[in-house]
């Protein structure tokens, strides 16, 4: 979004006046898959890949920079940071954004050609630390039912179905639970942005009385309710969030993940 800021700075520094700039970052990667009905300009002269087959690019995409979103956007806002940068700066929830990548992200890949997976997961987290970006968690934290279901539940399904840990996904899943509360952690109130509002805030009032509410609609989860592997880690992660907060949880679920 473009802020005052931004206006000011491009007609300072360039001496240009625009109403509108919009701030990017350095990186850029556009994948075509090559299909195409009657030839086409030669779009690898200007940096464009063009591949056989663009599923495993668009599954690194959803599920290692999309799902790392997530990672970091509930347990930072409640932790009290506001943007995205300033979690990604911090080396704790860095740990954690790499070990999700590493460990429950990149095991559900196929083979992405020409990517070199731990350097792709590093550079994530250094375009998420960039601050003349300033992504607020706010806007990650929105319209989760839409999220969560298409970013991070097929990475805990592929996980579960080859017997690998999901820890850090059930964590982030607690979280978004947590957060759907729409009170932060100074009992300050959150401002739920999402068309399922009223269903997701539901089912989080009603965690005091049962910890799996939140996972007991179908269209969001399926049957991640009855799958115990989950069950028990996001169990443990809903009750730490409460009890000791998102910080203290975190590098909780770091330390123990680590040893």
């Amino acid at each position: 979004m473009t802020s005052t800021e931004d206006i000011d700075r491009l007609a300072q520094e360039f001496g240009i006046a625009d109403g509108w700039p919009v701030v990017c970052e350095p990186f850029t990667q556009w994948v075509l898959q090559d299909e195409f009905s009657s030839g086409r300009p030669p779009l690898e002269d200007v940096g464009v890949q063009v591949v056989p087959d663009v599923v495993p690019y668009e599954l690194m995409k959803l599920r290692l920079l999309n799902a790392s979103h997530q990672a970091l956007c509930y347990l930072g806002y409640l932790a009290g940071y506001r943007y995205a940068h300033e979690v990604a700066q911090d080396p704790l929830f860095a740990q954690f954004l790499l070990g999700y990548m590493e460990f429950e992200g990149s095991p559900t890949l196929p083979e992405v050609p020409g990517v070199d997976l731990a350097a792709y997961r590093q550079e994530l987290v250094e375009r998420f630390a960039n601050p003349e970006v300033r992504d607020t968690l706010a806007r990650l934290c929105a319209e989760s039912s839409d999220r969560i279901p298409k970013w991070l539940v097929p990475v805990i399904r592929d996980d579960l179905a080859a017997g690998r840990r999901v820890d850090r996904a059930a964590l982030v899943v607690a979280a978004w639970a947590r957060y759907a509360e729409g009170v932060d952690e100074d009992g300050q109130p959150i401002d739920i942005v999402d068309h399922r509002k009223e269903q997701v805030m539901a089912a989080a009032a009603r965690q005091a009385d049962d910890d799996l509410a939140f996972l007991r609609d179908p269209t969001l989860f399926g049957d991640l309710v009855d799958q115990e592997a989950f069950t028990t880690p996001y169990r443990q992660a809903l009750k730490s969030l409460h009890e000791k907060g998102s910080r203290a949880t975190l590098q909780e679920t770091v330390e123990r993940l680590r040893g």
